[in-house]
């Protein structure tokens, strides 16, 4: 059984439901920049979604369990999720190391050639001034929740590179024949895709990352031109990562207690 939270009753009241849809999208005029795109999440050993204490907490989560950074639902991480990509950006974020207080300093613009000057030491990429450089594949998705989808980008750090790089392989493998026989790559959002948490362990712990399949093809035309729309939202710059969104946690040197994984 799913263990998404339980949402309240909301049925649209029949009193008032023609006046709803007649003044649908009033007042809703917000600067894009101030609204968060959530984030898709796995939940690690350690961490804050699982501490009572916590403002992050979440009632009924475990290890495993997949969440949504802005509202808190989640998902049962052996029953996984249904998502389609839109798109997909890579971003190189650099941090202070822990030992020497650690933090979030920003991010590297792809071209910048500093990015070429970082040195391997151990299982960290570490740049001239002494910060430690991380790669994170974000991935612009719907999330099939329902009858509503949810917009959402899983971002893919460290372990988690490897998923992402089995992925855009397969969504770029995939072909179909059109109608006169030509051989055609469907657009990204053209794939529904079901994501599980799975458990992985290295030399320095256990912890969860993605595994995922192919469902089939999008076969919703409402929910094929949404995706699209979103697409070309997120290629506008109309809707994008917040830079403080992008971590929330105090440095990239994680071990299993931070979010990011190893």
């Amino acid at each position: 059984m799913s263990k998404a939270v339980a949402k309240k009753e909301d049925n649209l009241p029949s009193e008032i439901e023609d006046q709803i849809f007649e003044t649908a999208g009033e007042g809703i005029d917000y600067d894009t920049s101030e609204l968060q795109i959530p984030f898709l999440r796995l939940i690690q050993a350690m961490s804050p979604q699982l501490k009572k204490t916590d403002p992050k907490f979440i009632n009924g989560c475990t290890q495993g369990d997949m969440f949504n950074t802005v509202t808190n639902q989640y998902w049962d991480g052996e029953e996984g999720i249904t998502v389609i990509p839109c798109y997909q950006e890579t971003k190189y974020l650099q941090f202070v190391p822990r030992d020497m207080g650690g933090g979030f300093v920003g991010e590297i613009a792809p071209t910048d050639p500093i990015i070429k000057q970082a040195k391997r030491e151990g299982n960290k990429e570490m740049l001239p001034n002494g910060n430690e450089l991380v790669k994170s594949d974000q991935h612009y998705c719907i999330i099939l929740d329902g009858d509503i989808p949810t917009l959402a980008i899983m971002d893919m750090k460290v372990s988690q590179l490897k998923v992402s790089r089995r992925w855009k392989t397969q969504i770029a493998m995939q072909k179909v024949k059109d109608k006169s026989g030509q051989l055609r790559v469907p657009a990204v959002y053209a794939n529904m895709w079901k994501f599980k948490s799975v458990e992985e362990s290295n030399d320095q712990g256990t912890f969860f990352n993605w595994n995922f399949e192919r469902v089939g093809f999008v076969q919703d035309r409402a929910l094929f031109d949404e995706a699209k729309k979103f697409r070309e939202s997120v290629m506008k710059g109309e809707a994008k990562a917040r830079a403080e969104d992008i971590v929330d946690q105090p440095s990239a040197s994680a071990k299993v207690d931070d979010e990011i994984p190893f």
